[in-house]
C-alpha cells in the first residue's frame, strides 16, 4: 500500500518536474550567460540547442532587415538580435510575424545606444513593410469595380494594398556610404503596393503625389475632379488648372501601376 501512495505521488509530481526542467531549459537557450543549463545535460549538447535557436533567429533578422544589417558591424549586429531573443517576449508564436515583434522591441523596449543609427527605427520598419505587404491577407477583389473608368469624373477607388508612407529621413537611399545623421528639412514620401501578382513595388512620391494620395485613402467617395481642385485650393496654387493636368496624368499612371483598381461605377 506505502509503495502504490509513493508511485501515485511521484507520478503526481511529473508535471510539475517537466515543467521545471522545460522552464529552466529554454531560459538558458535564450540567455546562456545569466541562466545556468538544467543540471545533468552535456554542455556539448546544449551547444547543440543554443546555436540552433540562436541561428535561426539571427539568419531570420538578417534576410528581413538587410540594409540595417549592412550597418554594423559583425559583433554589433550579433548584439542587436542577442538583445532581441533574451529580453524581448513576443506576443505571437507565428514566425513570419519575428520582424514585426523585432520592430516592436526596437520601438518600445530596447534603449537606444549612442552608436544607433538616428533613422534606425524608420529604416526597420522601411524594410519591415516590404514582408507585411507579402503576407497581407487582405483581398485584391475588383468585384463591383470599373476597370476602365474614367477618373476624373467617375470615383477612383484605391488599392488596399497601397500604402503611402511618409518618413524624416530618406530610407530608401540608406547605405554604408550614405547614412544621414541629422534630420533632412524635407520628409521622405514614398509608396509601396502590391501588385496582383503579388509582386512589391516602390516609388518615390513628391509633396503633391502624397497629398492626393491621401485624399484618395481619406475621402473615398469624392471624384478625382473634386479631389484635384480641393487639393489645389488647399495649395494656393496659382495656376488650378495645371495641378488638374498634373493630377490627371497622375491618376492615369497609378491605375497603371494598379495603385487604383479603377472607378465605383
Amino acid at each position: 500500500m506505502g509503495k502504490q501512495k509513493s508511485t501515485a505521488m511521484a507520478t503526481d509530481k511529473a508535471p510539475e518536474e517537466l515543467a521545471r526542467l522545460q522552464k529552466g531549459f529554454a531560459a538558458h537557450i535564450r540567455d546562456p550567460e545569466s541562466a545556468a543549463a538544467p543540471e545533468g545535460i552535456e554542455d556539448r549538447r546544449m551547444g547543440i540547442y543554443r546555436d540552433l535557436f540562436f541561428n535561426n533567429i539571427s539568419n531570420f533578422l538578417s534576410a528581413n532587415f538587410p540594409v540595417l544589417k549592412t550597418l554594423f558591424d559583425d559583433r554589433g549586429w550579433e548584439t542587436l538580435c542577442r538583445d532581441f531573443y533574451s529580453e524581448f517576449r513576443c506576443h505571437t508564436p507565428l514566425f513570419p510575424e519575428i520582424p514585426r515583434e523585432f520592430l516592436r522591441f526596437l520601438q518600445d523596449h530596447r534603449k537606444a545606444n549612442r552608436d544607433d543609427p538616428p533613422f534606425m527605427l524608420e529604416l526597420a520598419h522601411y524594410e519591415w513593410v516590404e514582408l507585411a505587404l507579402s503576407l497581407d491577407e487582405t483581398e485584391f477583389d475588383d468585384t463591383g469595380v470599373n476597370l476602365n473608368g474614367d477618373l476624373m469624373n467617375g470615383i477612383p477607388v484605391l488599392s488596399p494594398l497601397a500604402w503611402p508612407l511618409s518618413y524624416q529621413y530618406p530610407v530608401h537611399r540608406i547605405r554604408v556610404d550614405y547614412q544621414p545623421r541629422s534630420i533632412p528639412e524635407n520628409p521622405t514620401h514614398l509608396l509601396v503596393w502590391r501588385q496582383q501578382d503579388f509582386s512589391i513595388k516602390f516609388m518615390e512620391l513628391n509633396e503633391i503625389s502624397m497629398l492626393l494620395l491621401q485624399k484618395l485613402k481619406e475621402e473615398p467617395a469624392r471624384t478625382g475632379l473634386e479631389l484635384l481642385t480641393e487639393l489645389a485650393a488647399d495649395m494656393k496654387h496659382p495656376k488650378p488648372e495645371a495641378v488638374l493636368k498634373g493630377g490627371k496624368a497622375l491618376l492615369d499612371e497609378l491605375k497603371g501601376k494598379q495603385v487604383i483598381i479603377g472607378t465605383l461605377p
